[in-house]
């Protein structure tokens, strides 16, 4: 597991790296159905889709969540998917939520020996500006490190 998380100018940006023993096609038909989101997401989140998105991920797709953002605080979420390449990557963002941005992006290499390296790269802002940052910057950065460790956990269940 490759994590690293750093600030600047108000932005953070998480880039996690895992590589998974599964084939390009594996993953990518894994990782663009939706429902699978909920399968890798830590239950202390507890996260649940609450539309109807479909069996598969497509640009221009809008998904609606609920999620436990803080301990005790839930907070409705709708993302889209703004870009899509087939079996190289997408990105979600964030249209209404907890977060002043959210940029996702899910990228997908194959490895010569026939696995994939998922990486992602989570750009985020908090809302209220530095207020925002200074009363809950941390515990959600915090969060969302937490979220990634959690997700190569159960990946690596799921595949290995």
């Amino acid at each position: 597991m490759n994590l690293k998380i750093s600030k600047q100018s108000g932005i953070y940006t998480l880039t996690s790296e895992q590589l998974l023993p599964i084939s390009l096609d594996e993953a990518w038909a894994f990782f663009t159905v939706p429902g699978n989101l909920d399968r890798i997401t830590p239950a202390e989140m507890k996260f649940s889709i609450t539309n109807n998105p479909g069996l598969h991920t497509y640009q221009g797709q809008i998904i609606t969540y609920t999620i436990g953002i803080l301990p005790f605080v839930k907070s409705n979420w709708i993302t889209e998917i703004t870009h899509f390449v087939p079996k190289k990557f997408f990105v979600d963002e964030q249209r209404f939520g907890p977060y002043s941005m959210w940029h996702h992006e899910h990228h997908f290499t194959e490895t010569e020996d026939g696995n994939v390296v998922m990486t992602d790269i989570v750009n985020f802002k908090m809302p209220f500006g530095i207020i925002g940052d200074i009363l809950a910057g941390k515990v959600v950065k915090n969060r969302v490190v937490f979220i990634f460790e959690s997700r190569h956990k159960i990946l690596k269940q799921l595949f290995i």
